[in-house]
């Protein structure tokens, strides 16, 4: 099988090829910037094309020969359209990393579409949503009429500029829950609460996470809430969230931001990725005040989307899942989550 890794050059994406290459895969490095790229590809003796998402003749002639493309170019709200389009015209299999609640409605728009095509599209692939799905089918497996779904996360390490960058974005659109089976924009914190991660107790603020979107496909729950425990989030109050929301839909303030974020993050050094790590939790609840809460604990989120990427390119030279758009639970099964390397999950239990 043939596939392409675009978006090569970002942090995640250099990951995912020098990985790759380790693993015995040659995919074709893509992106905008031809230089940047073959800085990448030939040390790992790769191929590599320069396609600009702008272009969608360019980019269609780019996928004619290749199987499946894992995008990793950010934020995903202005690169992952043109890409999904040129992969249903082509016939191409599409897995991205992106964990934007937009992103993910906008593909799951497209599921009949892809079914008839012959293309499993599969967003969220990476840390964003790969654990917190598996987690969410898990309990909602023990609790099959739950009406209600927390999951939390609390990662230990660095990030990256395309991280930070979709973050921003985030903010800016304002938080989202979803209520009933309905997406519903709330503040940005709107919910705390108390969290038993496996490390111990730890207070966590609601955010605009991808799973509102995911977790509902792959569980049918239709009140959903993520939290994370992040640095500075407890601390965004309504009025504060507000402003930075307002500030933030600003096209200006938004380029200005992102121009700072990629002068001065980097994303972790290797040495912290050795040594980071992630906690998830997922909590779900029915209307007799029956609940079951289950939590894992693995890799640093980078090394844990490298390895997510690669097993399922795997899945897909063995042709599956089936065509049409997929979470990482629908498609392989909650317990997905417990073949990637370093995790350990706490199993689920009643309370």
């Amino acid at each position: 099988m043939v596939w392409m890794l675009y978006g090569a050059t970002g942090y995640t994406g250099r990951l995912i090829a020098e990985l790759a290459v380790r693993r015995g895969h040659e995919p074709v490095l893509a992106g905008r910037d031809a230089r940047k790229l073959a800085d990448i590809a030939i040390p790992l003796g790769l191929e590599y094309r320069t396609l600009d998402l702008r272009d969608s003749g360019g980019l269609e002639r780019g996928l004619r020969d290749v199987d499946a493309v894992a995008h990793c170019a950010g934020p995903f709200s202005r690169t992952a359209a043109p890409v999904v389009e040129a992969c249903l015209r082509t016939g191409t299999h599409y897995l991205d990393i992106t964990g934007e609640i937009e992103v993910f409605e906008a593909i799951f728009g497209r599921d009949e579409r892809a079914a008839s095509e012959g293309v499993t599209l599969l967003p969220g692939a990476g840390f964003d949503v790969v654990p917190t799905d598996c987690l969410a089918a898990m309990v909602a497996a023990e609790l099959p009429g739950a009406t209600d779904l927390d999951l939390a996360f609390r990662p230990v390490g660095g990030v990256s500029p395309g991280t930070v960058k979709s973050a921003l974005e985030g903010v800016g659109l304002g938080g989202r829950v979803r209520v009933d089976g309905m997406l519903r924009t709330v503040p940005v914190g709107w919910r705390r609460r108390s969290v038993e991660f496996p490390s111990g107790t730890r207070t966590v603020s609601s955010l605009p996470w991808g799973d509102v979107a995911t977790a509902y496909r792959s569980t049918g729950i239709g009140t959903i809430t993520a939290f994370a425990a992040l640095p500075g989030l407890n601390r965004v109050g309504r009025r504060s969230e507000g402003v930075i929301g307002r500030l933030l839909a600003t096209p200006a303030v938004r380029r200005s931001a992102e121009t700072a974020v990629d002068l001065l993050v980097r994303g972790p050094a290797s040495s912290t990725r050795a040594n980071g790590r992630v906690e998830v939790y997922a909590e779900a609840g029915d209307q007799q005040g029956n609940g079951v809460r289950a939590a894992l604990v693995g890799p640093d989120t980078y090394e844990l989307t490298a390895e997510s990427v690669l097993r399922i390119v795997r899945a897909l030279e063995r042709g599956e899942p089936a065509a049409g758009v997929r979470t990482p639970a629908t498609a392989f099964g909650a317990d997905f989550v417990r073949e990637l390397p370093g995790v350990r999950v706490v199993e689920p239990e009643h309370f």
